[in-house]
């Protein structure tokens, strides 16, 4: 009786019986003989249907089988080095062919198809091999996440996604009504990060964030993913180490256990196999005056003009590219503008203007991949820079609280999901890194 098998389990039932159940990825006419290459969602096997070997009403099933159709295959598994598919390398030759629906006309087609079109049939466009591959590196990422944290000492624990008040910037939010009352989907969990560190020491929370920020850049998602570690008693030199060692094994978990998928990406991995600790460290003062000096040795006037910086300015996607060029692998960079970070940051002793903030720029044009800071625990200078800032200090009521009872230096970060898929798989635009994207222009489907 035939075994009924995961397609990515193949090469170890050569010469075996076996069962599979999957969808029409491709078909290949050849008259007397039918190549059908048939997905399972893990993976796919080139099944050859030969007219001798079948009842004739389901080798005629074979010949017309459209993409996508639906079926049940049962043969024999048999090494071919010349056999397409993933992993490849085998094949089964059909002795029974079962159709459970013959698909319409599938609407994406093995031809270039606009970006627009293909996003609107996201829904479809996912079983494409790409997407395959990319979502099942963004799902190990996502596992190698937790599982870092959970092996560091880490407790999760989960944050509101309806908040009362803006979290950092409130010309971002997205606004509704809750009986009445504005609230706001959360932008990020880590005010109410520093009230569960308080209880556990170090936690994470793990789960979807919202900014209304109109921006259609290759980099920028209305609703995206984000884990944000918090630690107390750590200091920015304690939380730079943490983060190397945590992003380094995120990049080389999927180097260990997906090459297959990044060949499919046609993924360079060269840069991504020395993403290893330690990774350099500037401060903003020395990344301007890089920058700057970039600048100055360019004859090209727009060049000039998208490197130049002047002090207390964020970068922009130019300066981040620029600066992470200068380095073969992710760099720090700290001690940022404290007008250009949020309000809860620990401004540098003895240089108020400046803040103990650090980005993590990724190398290839990827730009910030975490962003983290120490965090103010005095409850005088934090309510100085909330007043400082105009914000309610209502809203923040139980956030100054915690400074009032047992307050310790403290420190924590953030990592976007979606900005690390695309860097670790090579992708010019974030909007397939996550199944359905939400961007400035696109709710659907």
């Amino acid at each position: 009786m035939a075994t009924l098998i995961k397609i990515s389990e193949i090469a170890q039932y050569e010469g075996q019986e076996v069962t599979v159940r999957g969808w029409l990825y491709h078909r290949t006419d050849k008259g007397r003989l039918q190549f059908l290459q048939v997905r399972d969602g893990t993976g796919i096997v080139q099944c050859v249907a030969f007219k001798k070997e079948l009842p004739a009403e389901q080798f005629e099933i074979a010949r017309k089988l459209t993409q996508e159709s639906s079926v049940v295959i049962s043969g024999t598994v048999r090494a071919d080095k010349r056999a397409p598919g993933v992993p490849g390398k085998f094949e089964i030759g059909i002795s029974q062919l079962e159709l459970l629906q013959m698909a319409e006309e599938y609407p994406i087609q093995p031809k270039e198809h606009g970006v627009e079109f293909l996003m609107d049939h996201r829904h479809l466009w996912v079983r494409s091999l790409r997407q395959w591959a990319i979502l099942r590196i963004r799902a190990t990422i996502i596992r190698t996440i937790r599982n870092w944290l959970d092996e560091h000492g880490y407790l999760l624990v989960d944050t509101p996604i309806l908040t009362p008040a803006a979290g950092e910037n409130t010309t971002t939010l997205f606004e509704i009504d809750y009986f009445g009352t504005p609230a706001y989907l959360a932008q990020t969990g880590q005010l109410y990060n520093e009230a569960n560190m308080g209880a556990f020491g170090k936690v994470y929370c793990f789960g979807p964030t919202f900014r209304a920020e109109k921006s259609k850049t290759r980099r920028h998602l209305m609703e995206f993913w984000m884990v944000e570690p918090e630690m107390a008693f750590y200091d920015l030199e304690m939380l730079m180490d943490e983060e190397e060692q945590f992003v380094s094994a995120i990049v080389q978990t999927v180097l260990a256990q997906h090459r297959q998928e990044l060949e499919i990406l046609e993924r360079d991995i060269t840069r991504l196999e020395n993403v290893k600790p330690p990774f350099a460290r500037i401060t903003y003062d020395e990344a301007v005056e890089r920058l700057n000096a970039l600048a100055a040795e360019t004859d090209d006037p727009e060049r000039k003009a998208e490197l130049a910086i002047t002090w207390g300015d964020d970068f922009g996607a130019p300066h981040e590219t620029a600066l992470a060029e200068m380095f073969d692998k992710p760099v720090f960079v700290y001690h940022y503008p404290t007008a250009a970070k949020a309000f809860y940051m620990q401004p540098v002793e003895g240089r108020p203007e400046v803040c103990r903030s650090v980005d993590l720029l990724a190398p290839e044009g990827y730009g910030e991949i975490t962003g983290g800071s120490e965090r103010i625990y005095d409850p005088d200078l934090l309510r100085q820079r909330i007043d400082e800032i105009g914000i309610n200090p209502e809203n923040y009521a139980w956030y100054l609280d915690l400074r009032r009872y047992g307050s310790v230096p403290h420190a924590g970060f953030g990592l976007g999901v979606e900005r690390t898929v695309a860097w670790v798989c090579g992708l010019p635009h974030i909007r397939e890194t996550i199944p359905y994207a939400r961007m400035l222009n696109r709710l659907y489907p």
